[in-house]
């Protein structure tokens, strides 16, 4: 079983139901859906159409925040060489050109100064501010070539949006009624930013994602990790607004710091990038999937390669046979005993530090035992994703009464199976479980198994019996 999870991004490449289909075969966990591409109404449609298609697969959906993007450039590449001036404009539906740029923001220009740098793209191509006034030209001072409609980098001085954005506002309204199972917040800074986000769209069903792509999410990760369900590395615009040699290290970072929360945590952009149009994706990239897999992501995440690329299902092929590799060396044990567990900061309630506290019994009983399986028993799917960031070398199975949840433990690393039961006593509880891995072949007669649960007095929230069952 492959343990770190596949998000496959959909766009024009992906989003007829042949390849939907094949996507879901090649091992996709989450497909992703940006909103910062289409209008609302067509967004939705997508959303509808992926769940019909693919019922049991979550679904992300990205707001973009205070993304600014050109016009587009079309699907043919334009070129941008080093030394050309380029004018910048004011329009929105416009085309973009290797000479005029479509900025698709109202009164952003008018804030640039000489000597400001703007970033094409994920910063592959950067152009320096050399005329401002009535008229804003550039000089591009690394090139390359730019298709669609990419973002844009400014200066982060002149940016001060609050979240969400008024668009992002519309957009939330429209998810209410959705059947979603993650949002990504773009551009997330603060704590404030995700509890705002949460109020608009007023849906507890629903797991919030804190993409960290700012110099402020990073100052303010701890207190942003506690208020969010799930994190993304997003490094495309993170080593646009940090110096570039810096991502590597800050995507540690918040890896260990989202899971020591027991937050999922993905690392997405430019993963496989150069597949989205050759065959076979460089060896520089081969290694960077293998060391977010090797870092303990808990899932890698593919943009332009599925949306826009030539081979969507092939280049998911390629990123599971490299993830099955990297985790074939992962060192499990060395893992989870080096796990500082953040279950006892200030913020941290009871239920909260009890769950903490049984999961890390229940790895520590599996591990010394040498138990075959893991069993959360789980509503909200919080016991499953605790017991997660121990990376436990055995297969992790969840029991779950609800449909929502199994959908969001596909975005949880190594959870093997979830298993539908309206069951809620212990003792039955522990009785699916055995079941459960006796029919899957995960255990057989004489095999000790670990079960976490709630009892009868615990409450709804709070994981706090552990049992360690030899299978009959």
């Amino acid at each position: 079983m492959r343990r770190t999870r596949i998000v496959a991004t959909i766009g024009p490449a992906s989003e007829s139901d042949e390849v939907l289909l094949n996507l879901v075969k090649a091992g996709v966990d989450v497909f992703r859906i940006s909103m910062a591409h289409g209008d609302i109404p067509s967004n939705i449609e997508r959303i509808r159409r992926v769940r019909a298609l693919a019922p049991d697969i979550a679904i992300m959906v990205d707001i973009p925040g205070p993304k600014i993007r050109a016009g587009s450039f079309g699907t043919v590449a334009v070129h941008l060489e080093i030394g050309h001036v380029i004018e910048l404009v004011e329009a929105f539906g416009e085309t973009s050109t290797a000479d005029r740029i479509a900025v698709e923001r109202e009164d952003i220009l008018m804030h640039l100064k000489t000597g400001d740098h703007v970033h094409i793209g994920d910063g592959g191509i950067s152009l320096v501010v050399t005329k401002t006034g009535a008229t804003t030209l550039t000089e591009v001072t690394s090139g390359g070539a730019v298709v669609g409609k990419p973002g844009m980098g400014l200066p982060a001085s002149i940016l001060n949006d609050r979240l969400p954005t008024d668009d992002d506002r519309a957009r939330l309204e429209a998810l209410k009624e959705e059947d979603i199972d993650f949002l990504a917040v773009s551009f997330v800074r603060s704590a404030f930013d995700m509890v705002s986000v949460r109020s608009v769209l007023s849906r507890d069903d629903v797991l919030l994602m804190a993409k960290i792509e700012t110099g402020e999410g990073v100052e303010n990760l701890d207190e942003i990790v506690a208020v969010s369900d799930s994190i993304m590395v997003a490094r495309g615009d993170l080593g646009v607004r940090m110096p570039i040699e810096e991502v590597p290290h800050l995507q540690k970072l918040i890896v260990r710091h989202g899971i020591r929360y027991a937050r999922p945590v993905v690392v997405a952009t430019q993963m496989l990038e150069s597949m989205t149009h050759a065959q076979v994706p460089t060896r520089a990239e081969v290694t960077d999937v293998a060391n977010a897999v090797l870092d303990g992501a808990s899932a890698v995440m593919l943009s332009g390669e599925t949306a826009i690329g030539e081979d969507p299902v092939g280049t998911v092929i390629t990123m599971d046979r490299i993830v099955r590799r990297a985790e074939a060396s992962f060192d499990y044990a060395k893992w989870g005993a080096g796990l500082e567990l953040q279950s006892h900061v200030g913020h941290a309630n009871q239920s909260t530090r009890i769950t903490a506290s049984i999961t890390g019994a229940a790895w520590r009983a599996a591990m010394e035992e040498k138990a075959v399986a893991i069993v959360a028993c789980t509503r909200s799917g919080m016991t499953a994703r605790a017991i997660s960031r121990f990376r436990p070398p055995m297969p992790i199975v969840a029991i779950t009464p609800s449909k929502a949840t199994s959908r969001q433990l596909r975005g949880s690393w190594g959870i093997d199976r979830v298993v539908l039961s309206p069951a809620n006593d212990i003792d039955e509880l522990c009785q699916v479980a055995v079941a459960e891995v006796k029919k899957s072949g995960i255990a057989q007669p004489g095999d000790p198994i670990v079960v976490m649960a709630g009892s009868a007095t615990g409450g709804a929230q709070v994981t706090d019996t552990v049992r360690m069952i030899i299978i009959p």
